[in-house]
């Protein structure tokens, strides 16, 4: 059991603080708090400074820790950030587990919790349904599997380190003592934490993968667009990605067909792109079209294929987005303009002559962050203990995800590549049809314990192409046995149900690679622990203190037959439309030492259209990527060099690429009431930056966000538009009985924060691509009310400037002057479990904020926001970091709250502010300059 040993004095009085400073600040808040419960709020009775307190880490002083071969100091920053020294690498790995759950294990329980599906066993009976689907996924399955099956001796011994030192810090300790949150479930359950295992830790790389995986969002939505837009149309709002304006992240070498392998250097690609930036599509698609606003290419036509079959299970897939939008929020946002940026700079364009490298990932805002900084030192790097590397992890997993080491640096960035499918199937009796047989399905048991109420157990059944996600409602069971399905389809038996494919379902090599890149010590190095690095794929960014810098493209891909692309659904028992294989590892792109001096990637297209494989037909639009290159070739040309701080500078670029489309055309119109005219002249002279306190981009926004729900939000059918948002529409296939004007009435069904049009820069392309055939019926939209109609495109545009006047005079008031950007795109931290649905009081105690930010959608800063749904932050740079190849001590970093999960702990959200104004923290590495920065040193004994 562990011991509390104090070095002096000093050391007492200094547990469970993070310095004496800091402690007198924690202590007024906590003072404050405890005031305002005594003055009658809810459950004030019960909470005291000890409650609140309890769970503080010691930082300070000494711990005995069972199972330790030697002394491990740690040492904390002015902002709790933990650097570790071990002698070992079972002793740093240890080390690590013992810290983050000091400062997060209330947060690793939930996770872990999440990943196997037993969030049931803390919160009861309202997470069931989360947690019917999270089993039906099977990723604690899966990852037991890797971690008996396919990970190395080392990678084990290393969770086995990690886990024991979590339950060091568990061992003696009830609820309270580990987290605040533990203290409120107490009011409602006897709930107490169970050990930590190396499968929890490998679990969490599977919610990752899924926050992560590329296009199954686009294929529900193309499906479901069928039921209103006909093939021409879909395909103006999926439109090909434009090589010949926003550059791919390869632009030098490519797939050699002689060799059958990518080259850096040589190949078929030039990166310059093909094509004019028309649209894509030839209207030859297929699906059933049924009428719309629009009319053109909607009437007629049965269709053939993939698509044809997606229309006809439209209501299964519009039960699957409800199960989707219901899972945690830390499960992650599924938008069109969530994604990351990465980049990096040769010494030949630096001040300091060698590399700099910045990353900063977009995910969902959670409190606390995602990310989790720290530092793993050998005192002595060896053979037995091989580790000196820096950076962000995540809290319940050993090792660095993000960072860098003594002699390289690396940053990810989602490489969007299509690793899901969604299969139709055809249920007969107790199994599937494939082919011209019917196959069993493979099927488990589990139980589901609930907190407060009785156990529940579920079949799961899977078919070839992977788990029945349909079975996880009601709803989808019974319309599976009504779905209609274009003639081709077999018969219906049983009903159709929805399978899914998935890269993630397979065990893998992904916490192998995590090790092997924090040890790798050039760029063979780093190239060989890459490929480890399967699921999920992604856009690894390299530099070194040698000079190079490069990029790789990593993953387990799949190949398909020549008629499945991956775009919709496809029909399970075709044989011809199963995965074929695995793009090899030789023919995956990368860049080594590109002549131009740097690499972008930025969720753009990897490579261009001569290479061989569909790697996914649902790219990022680059418009963040191309302002990336664009900021990075106006500072290096006529020779000048990039500092750290220009790359800081790049990343909070808040740059409109979509208003400096749109701005001139908008000035253009003649608008004659005085007070959309008084609107419409905050967009004079403004240089289409989106600062928080910027007038104008609060104007340009709102008028974006009218655009898009006027041509395109309100012909999009229910299923994709925002719940609650009800409109009178021409009656189609999925509508009831029209009224006597012949319209029916249909309210939308999707959640805020993932309706369409999102406005991310899919929509940005499609609105390019349309603005020179200004009486396209896009344009089109009915008066309504007192707002004039729209027969062509400035009419739409000048409605457009018209309601989004009124809608700002709502939310900010008559006087133009008060108003400003930062006032309607705010960000909100909440708690990921009893934040969100726990009591008042309880989410008042733990959730933060608002912070008013600049940035937006599809820029470089991109605070993201939802059109379809209002102007709030729903996605954020979730850390910032610049890494200095020339000297380590110079690299920056930030993360979106602090170190702490302890709620009015000083690192709580001491890194916010920081974050939100745009600053970084300097990032301490050498030996001398960790012992400079440290405030707090606790060591652990064995």
């Amino acid at each position: 059991m562990p011991t509390d040993t104090t070095a002096s004095s000093t050391g007492q009085q200094a547990a469970g603080t993070s310095g004496r400073k800091k402690g007198r600040k924690g202590r007024l808040v906590v003072l404050v708090l405890v005031l305002a419960l005594i003055g009658g709020v809810a459950y004030g009775a019960y909470w005291s400074v000890s409650t609140v307190r309890a769970s503080f880490p010691q930082t300070e002083g000494s711990i005995t820790l069972e199972g330790l071969s030697g002394p491990v100091d740690v040492r904390r920053d002015g902002y709790g950030i933990p650097q570790i020294y071990a002698s070992s690498d079972e002793d740093l790995f240890m080390a690590q587990g013992y810290v983050q759950a000091q400062d997060r294990f209330y947060e690793m329980d939930v996770r872990r919790h999440m990943t196997s599906g037993r969030l049931s066993e803390m919160f009861g009976a309202g997470q069931v349904d989360n947690d019917a689907f999270l089993r039906t996924l099977g990723w604690d399955r899966v990852a037991k599997q890797e971690y008996e099956e396919k990970l190395s001796p080392a990678t084990k011994k290393y969770l086995q380190a990690y886990a024991k030192g979590v339950n060091a810090y568990l061992e003696g300790k009830d609820g309270k003592d580990i987290s605040l949150e533990y203290a409120a479930l107490g009011f409602e359950n006897d709930y107490a934490p169970g050990e930590w295992t190396p499968v929890d830790s490998v679990a969490w790389l599977k919610a990752m993968a899924w926050d992560l995986r590329g296009n199954m969002q686009d294929e529900i939505d193309r499906a479901l667009l069928t039921s209103r837009l006909g093939p021409k149309q879909i395909a103006d709002l999926y439109p090909s990605y434009p090589y010949a304006r926003n550059k791919p992240v390869v632009q030098e070498g490519g797939y050699d067909e002689g060799s059958g392998t990518f080259e850096a250097e040589g190949g078929s690609g030039d990166g310059e792109g093909e094509g004019d930036g028309s649209g894509s599509g030839d209207g030859t698609g297929s699906g059933e079209g049924a009428g719309s606003e629009l009319g053109d290419g909607t009437e007629g036509g049965t269709g053939s294929g993939a698509e044809g079959d997606a229309a006809g299970f439209e209501s299964q897939l519009t039960g699957l987005q409800r199960v989707l939008e219901d899972l945690p929020t830390a499960v992650g946002v599924n938008g069109d303009g969530i994604g990351s940026n990465s980049w990096v700079v040769s010494g030949e364009h630096t001040v300091s002559g060698q590399p700099l490298l910045a990353n900063d990932p977009h995910l969902s805002a959670s409190l606390p962050s995602v990310w989790y900084q720290m530092g793993l030192h050998c005192r002595s790097v060896s053979d037995k203990c091989r580790y000196d590397v820096t950076g962000y992890t995540f809290a319940g997993m050993p090792g660095v995800i993000i960072g860098h080491n003594q002699d390289i640096a690396w940053g990810l960035t989602n490489s969007g590549v299509d690793v899901t499918d969604l299969y139709l199937e055809k249920i007969t009796g107790d199994g599937y049809q494939y082919g011209d047989k019917v196959v069993p399905f493979e099927t488990r048991e589990e139980t589901i314990k609930v907190a407060g109420g009785s156990s529940r157990k579920i079949v799961i059944r899977e078919t070839n192409n992977g788990p029945l996600l349909s079975d996880r409602s009601d709803d989808l069971v019974k319309t599976g046995k009504k779905a209609a399905v274009e003639s081709a389809a077999p018969d219906r038996g049983d009903g159709y149900a929805v399978a899914l494919r998935w890269t993630a379902l397979d065990p893998g090599r992904t916490m192998d690679a995590v090790f092997a890149i924090n040890r790798a010590k050039d760029w063979d190095d780093f190239r060989e622990a890459s490929e480890l690095f399967e699921v999920p794929s992604q856009n690894l960014v390299y530099a070194d203190t040698e000079g190079h810098i490069g990029y790789t493209l990593p993953g387990r891909i799949p190949t398909r037959a020549e008629k499945h692309d991956g775009s919709v659904p496809a029909p399970g028992w075709d044989p011809d439309y199963e995965w074929t294989g695995w793009v090899d590892q030789d023919e995956l792109p990368y860049e080594f030492d590109p002549e131009r001096g740097y690499i972008v990637t930025a969720n753009q297209a990897v490579v261009d259209e001569d290479y061989p494989y569909t790697l996914t037909t649902d790219w990022g639009y680059g418009a963040r990527s191309q302002r990336i290159n664009d900021l990075i070739q106006s500072k290096i040309k006529d020779g000048g060099k990039i500092s750290t701080d220009d790359m800081r500078q790049m990343q909070l670029d808040n740059s409109s690429s979509i208003a400096k489309l749109l701005v001139p055309e908008l000035l253009k119109i003649d608008v004659g009431d005085e007070h959309v005219r008084e609107a419409q002249k905050l967009l004079e002279g403004w240089d289409y930056t989106q600062d928080a306190d910027s007038a104008a981009a609060a104007y340009f926004n709102s008028v974006w966000r009218n655009i898009l729900k006027l041509s395109f939000g309100h012909k999009l059918p229910k299923e994709l538009r925002v719940k609650g948002q009800c409109l009178w529409v021409e009656p189609v296939n999925t509508t009831g009985p029209a009224d006597e004007a012949g319209k029916v009435r249909e309210c939308g069904q999707r959640s805020a924060s993932q309706a369409q049009p999102d406005g991310g820069d899919r929509w940005f392309e499609v609105v390019r691509r349309l603005m020179a055939d200004e009486d396209s019926e896009w344009w089109s939209t009915p008066k309504r009310g007192t707002r004039p109609g729209a027969e062509n495109r400035d009419e739409l545009f000048k409605r457009a400037m018209i309601d989004a006047r009124w809608e700002l005079t709502a939310k900010l008031g008559k006087d133009i002057d008060s108003w400003n950007w930062g006032r309607l795109h705010r960000l909100f931290l909440d708690n990921q479990t009893l934040g969100s649905d726990g009591p008042g009081f309880v989410k008042y105690v733990l959730n933060r904020g608002p912070w008013k930010l600049g940035g937006g959608e599809a820029t470089v800063n991109a605070t993201g926001w939802n059109a379809a749904g209002g102007y709030g932050v729903v996605w954020v740079p979730s850390m910032r970091m610049v890494v200095n190849l020339d000297d380590l001590d110079k690299s920056r970093w930030i993360n979106l709250t602090g170190a702490s999960g302890h709620a009015y702990n000083a690192h709580y959200v001491d890194q916010t502010d920081k974050w939100a104004e745009g600053e970084l923290l300097e990032w301490a590495y050498s030996e001398k300059a960790v012992e400079d920065a440290t405030t707090d040193h606790l060591v652990l004994k064995p």
